[in-house]
């Protein structure tokens, strides 16, 4: 990831919003160092887009010279290497197409024919490569089981982003959100805040952890606590959603737990579990390691299990159950 790349991508202005969303999502995956190399499937993830749309915004980003790709293949197997993605801001972007040429490299036919190739391993286009094999060419390049018309999508991707932005609940609890995290309302963001990647992060703590609007929002006061700067972005919280998530899964486990207990002595045609049995099963959860929900243990059973020994008050202590 580089800051720069993404601060860059942010300030770009007239860009349409799921545009603007894949050339930031570029940028994250950009390293100083290396380049920027990833994959049209894990940029499609995540853009959250199909691969065809992302190839529709990756050429209008191109004709915008915001970005260029470089297509290079190993000279020995012939096999394609992962596009470099070269972006604007770098000191290898090509120069303005020249009138002679028609592109930004200079250099006799043969050499603008033939297909780029990293001299450093990381996409650099100061040298270039022979040919692919004639072989190679027409099993690959002219290969006829590859269908180069684009299917129309049954719903443009523009409305559905614009359908998203026009999503008023969404952008109340992420307002809300803001505040509960300490942001003063109109007060200007940091860079990872602002616009629709920041949204779609905290979005997937809803698609992907599961997590609801009130729980986020009551996550996200609690880092409150121990955290009294606002997080640089949604990625600071991610641990903490994270642990959430897991600490909701174990509660219902738990809770389930105790209903199949109940449940099952009832099948078994038996009585229901009596005082002490409760405590005794109870008292196993807590000399255990697994997650105690808060509220599953009531003070009426602590007082029952510590009055049988079953437990103590420093492991009650311990386990937060009083």
């Amino acid at each position: 990831m580089s800051h720069k790349a993404t601060v860059w991508a942010i300030q770009q202005r007239g860009l349409k919003p799921a545009t603007k969303i894949v050339l930031w999502f570029l940028c994250d995956r950009h390293n100083p160092d290396f380049g920027c190399f990833p994959t049209q499937v894990r940029l499609a993830e995540d853009a959250e887009m199909s691969v065809s749309a992302l190839n529709n915004h990756l050429t209008k980003l191109e004709e915008l010279r915001l970005i260029t790709r470089v297509r290079s293949y190993d000279p020995r197997t012939h096999k394609r290497k992962a596009t470099r993605y070269i972006l604007g801001f770098e000191d290898g972007f090509p120069p303005e197409p020249t009138p002679k040429t028609g592109d930004g490299i200079a250099g006799t036919e043969e050499e603008q024919n033939a297909d780029p190739t990293p001299d450093s391993g990381h996409g650099a286009i100061s040298g270039f490569a022979a040919k692919p094999s004639p072989d190679f060419a027409q099993s690959h390049l002219r290969n006829p089981e590859i269908n180069l018309v684009r299917e129309p999508l049954s719903k443009p991707v523009k409305e559905e982003e614009d359908a998203a932005a026009r999503d008023s609940d969404f952008d109340r609890f992420f307002d809300e959100l803001l505040s509960a995290l300490g942001f003063a309302t109109n007060a200007t963001l940091p860079a990872w805040w602002q616009c629709w990647p920041a949204r779609l992060h905290v979005r997937r703590w809803i698609d992907d952890l599961g997590l609801s609007e009130d729980r986020i929002i009551e996550v996200a006061t609690q880092t409150r606590n121990d955290h009294p700067n606002p997080p640089d972005g949604p990625k600071a919280l991610d641990r903490f959603m994270e642990r959430a998530a897991q600490r909701d899964v174990q509660a219902a486990a738990a809770n389930v737990s105790a209903l199949k207990f109940k449940r099952s002595r009832k099948a078994q045609g038996k009585p229901p579990p009596s005082p002490d049995e409760l405590a005794a099963f109870y008292a196993a959860k807590v000399n255990s390691d697994e997650y105690l929900p808060n509220g599953m243990i009531s003070t009426a059973m602590c007082s029952l299990m510590l009055a049988r020994g079953l437990v103590t008050a420093d492991r009650l202590r311990q386990r937060g159950v009083r």
